[in-house]
């Protein structure tokens, strides 16, 4: 069962590691990303990351749909990190259980607008994220679970 699905250009990280997966029970990470995937060091890392009660799983964005689909992920409490509004998305759109998307940290880059301390969005990306919206998904900037929830709209 997904619970929870946060962007977060990091991945995994102290508040994604021991914060997120305490406040939402989870026992299995699914990194969605291309180019993890195929970096051996930033795997490593990943999984170094986090305590050893987690199962960390690393897959391309379209692997994990394909996973998720089949039901692989039925027997785990997962969360789901992806380092972009567009993986997010492209998940999202694929699976429409997900119904609630957690924005944790996008970085600055060239065009992008900053909404809150750590997100900050192309226009495209704005796009996206007000689709998502439409469709009745729940989408919340909050850094850390102990943090107030700020809808997007």
């Amino acid at each position: 069962m997904i619970q929870l699905v946060r962007v977060d250009h990091r991945l995994i990280h102290g508040q994604v590691a021991l914060s997120w997966t305490n406040s939402i029970k989870a026992d299995c990470i699914l990194v969605a990303n291309d180019s993890v995937v195929n970096d051996a060091l930033q795997k490593a890392t990943l999984k170094m990351a986090c305590p050893h009660n987690i199962k960390v799983v690393i897959k391309t964005v379209k692997d994990s749909i394909t996973a998720i689909q089949a039901g692989k992920t039925d027997k785990y409490k997962l969360f789901i990190v992806v380092a972009s509004i567009d993986d997010a998305y492209q998940l999202i759109q694929a699976i429409p259980d997900i119904k609630r998307l957690n924005l944790g940290g996008t970085k600055a880059r060239e065009g992008t607008k900053n909404i809150s301390k750590a997100i900050n969005l192309l226009p495209q990306e704005e796009e996206q994220l007000k689709e998502l919206v439409s469709t009745g998904v729940s989408v919340e900037i909050q850094q850390v679970p102990t943090d107030s929830i700020v809808q997007y709209k």
